[in-house]
């Protein structure tokens, strides 16, 4: 066989963290190990070394791996722009924007470039871990699946079926996905896992034995609740909470409706001196937080109307006059200045929106899309910072003459002539430890010293040791050879 691959009874259950425990536990065995999902929903985007985009759940799973990410470990990656569209990427480049109701008929066109992505891999790995989108119980979505049994009878591969006991249900959950999968997609389930248990786990040795008896497939592991998982970056949007709180300085950042490449607040959460506060819907912006963070989004203006539709506009204006510091990063950036103007429809209807007029500057949205690995140096500390760009846009005005940072010696970024308000197109800033304490330092937050990669890494060697305790990690891999 060329792998394994782990779908799920549903969205949220789990999937991209036991993909990330199985491959570093797999490669602590020696063998070389890739991780692969054929198309992945999900505006949180990393910026892969040969050019393109992959969601950012395969850059986390690559990382366990010990590799750097490339395209062909996500081929398909679909970025919301709407409720009802999407821009879809393929092999980590803009193909087209499409409604939902059209996706179904261009699945065909995909599963060539699927395929082939797969088949690099496995051409180069002793293992590829593949990791499954939504369920395949979504037996509406069958005909010309790509990312769960479509795909897993198109390799060839064994599939090993996932359920969420901590949202209730798991029986049913498993045993309800085998009574609505025909006969074909049935027998490529190889045996089934139960995660996200709390308490005793032998509390549920029933249950277990209950699944396998009713399906007829062997159970492979009753996993607890990882409690580590909060140190590793989020993928969907509705997972992004709070840091735990370490009695640090206040640090707010606006939970967007379109929000993208949030990653970029993963050192602040897990750092011990900060406490980081998502704002949600219908919540103010804490009087009480140093500094407001306006976060990347998949579509500016829309997001800037719904920043104004929960009153957050009101909030950064009362934040900047006590002497409140705001941070704009790539369409947070944009939202900061004078105006966006979208003149070909880029983002949704052609047209120009006030912007908040914290920062002075003009942003006009183009087709051209930045998308690059960036080594910058920040002008006030001169550390350098190791991130990326991913954007379309072009923002000018008399702020861009107090840059943030240069890039091969050309300014970046803008700052406000009080020197509180900045904005800047560089992802991943925080992840550089140097700067992060010394930016920080600069608005009066003394952060205790933190090794963010190294905070990581740990959580995946724990994650890699909570897999081996609870699952048996051999008799996965001896199925995937």
């Amino acid at each position: 066989m060329p792998g394994i691959m782990l779908q799920g009874t549903g969205s949220n259950v789990g999937k991209s963290l036991l993909v990330a425990g199985l491959c570093r536990a797999a490669r602590r065995r020696g063998l070389t190990v890739a991780p692969f999902k054929p198309q992945n929903m999900s505006n949180n985007a990393a910026v892969t070394k040969d050019g393109g985009e992959i969601g950012r759940a395969q850059a986390l799973q690559a990382l366990a791996c010990g590799l750097t990410p490339i395209t062909d470990m996500n081929p398909i990656l679909l970025k919301p722009e709407s409720d009802q569209g999407a821009q879809i990427v393929v092999q980590g480049q803009r193909w087209k924007t499409a409604k939902a109701r059209d996706y179904a008929s261009l699945k065909l066109q995909l599963i060539g470039a699927v395929i082939e992505s797969f088949q690099r891999l496995n051409a180069v790995y002793d293992l590829v871990v593949v990791e499954g989108a939504g369920s395949p119980a979504e037996i509406n979505l069958r005909a010309n699946d790509i990312a769960n049994m479509g795909f897993a009878q198109a390799a060839d591969i064994p599939v090993i079926l996932t359920g969420d006991i901590d949202r209730g249900g798991v029986i049913a959950q498993i045993i309800g996905t085998q009574a609505v999968l025909d006969s074909a997609d049935a027998a490529l389930v190889a045996g089934f896992l139960v995660n996200k248990f709390r308490g005793d786990p032998s509390l549920f040795d029933d249950g277990y034995q209950m699944i396998s008896q009713r399906t007829g497939w062997p159970g492979f592991g009753v996993i607890p609740w990882f409690d580590h998982a909060w140190r590793l970056p989020a993928e969907d949007a509705l997972d992004l909470t709070s840091g735990p709180s370490t009695g640090g300085v206040k640090i707010a950042c606006l939970t967007l409706s379109r929000i993208a490449n949030f990653d970029d607040l993963d050192p602040l959460k897990s750092d011990p001196g900060i406490d980081l506060v998502m704002v949600r819907a219908g919540e103010p912006i804490p009087a009480d937080a140093r500094l407001v963070i306006l976060p990347g989004s998949k579509s500016t203006r829309a997001d800037l109307a719904y920043l104004r539709a929960q009153g957050w506009d009101i909030d950064l204006q009362a934040h900047y006059r006590r002497g409140g510091h705001v941070l704009g990063i790539c369409g947070g950036y944009q939202m900061l200045g004078h105006s966006i103007s979208d003149p070909d429809g880029i983002e949704g209807p052609a047209g120009t929106m006030p912007g908040l007029g914290l920062l002075d500057i003009h942003t006009v949205m183009t087709s051209d899309k930045r998308l690059t690995r960036t080594r910058a140096r920040h002008l006030g500390s001169e550390q350098l910072i190791d991130g990326y760009e991913i954007h379309i846009g072009r923002s000018e005005g008399a702020d861009r003459s107090r840059p943030f940072a240069t890039v091969h010696g050309v300014n970046e970024g803008a700052i406000s002539s009080c020197g509180r308000v900045t904005g800047t197109y560089l992802h991943g800033l925080f992840s550089a430890d140097a700067f992060r304490t010394a930016w920080l330092a600069g608005l009066g937050i003394y952060a205790r010293p933190y090794n963010h990669a190294r905070s990581v890494e740990e959580a995946l060697d724990a994650l890699a040791d909570h897999m081996e305790t609870h699952v048996n990690v051999p008799a996965l891999l001896a199925l995937a050879r």
